[in-house]
């Protein structure tokens, strides 16, 4: 992971995350003062299942692939994230572990921001600070509903009891 030093070029992109989304030209450069712009190459990780992280991420540039350990088949894919997610969020109100490994699919651009530089932003920019909680609520609960969406279809698609005892009474007889 490399740090890139000159991140005035990086504005727009940041811009487009919908977590900075709302946020003027001047609260943005307050935000990325203390942020910081990453580089990734291909493979390499940003997080790691199990380890603590104060960070939160936005994808400026690249895909990134998010897998989970299982014991039996080691790293399992789950889904992928491109220019303009982000994740982290709970890096930068809870000290918890990671749930999941994130690493780079190729190249990658991501803006990082550390849990007491995010306060500090917050307590300095208020009004700023409140829109960018409204639209971290805002994503956690997109992200919600979408897992919620999920499992309710694997709950349909699921067999039933009956079809179950069917099925063993059928292999029995």
């Amino acid at each position: 992971m490399e740090l890139v030093q000159d991140k005035a070029g990086f504005a727009a992109a940041i811009r487009a995350l919908v977590t900075f989304r709302f946020l003027s030209e001047a609260e943005v450069e307050r935000l990325m003062a203390r942020a910081e712009v990453v580089l990734l190459e291909e493979g390499e990780p940003v997080i790691e299942e199990g380890e603590l992280s104060p960070h939160f991420f936005g994808i400026l540039d690249g895909t990134l692939s998010i897998g989970l350990s299982t014991p039996e088949r080691g790293e399992v894919y789950v889904n992928s994230l491109g220019a303009g997610d982000v994740f982290g969020e709970a890096g930068m109100f809870l000290q918890v572990k990671r749930t999941a490994t994130v690493r780079a699919l190729g190249n990658a651009t991501l803006v990082r921001l550390h849990r007491s530089d995010f306060a500090s932003f917050i307590k300095e920019n208020p009004v700023a600070g409140n829109k960018v909680l409204l639209a971290v609520i805002y994503s956690l609960l997109r992200k919600l509903r979408v897992t919620n969406e999920e499992l309710a279809y694997e709950r349909k698609s699921e067999a039933s009891q009956d079809e179950v005892d069917a099925l063993v009474q059928l292999l029995i007889s």
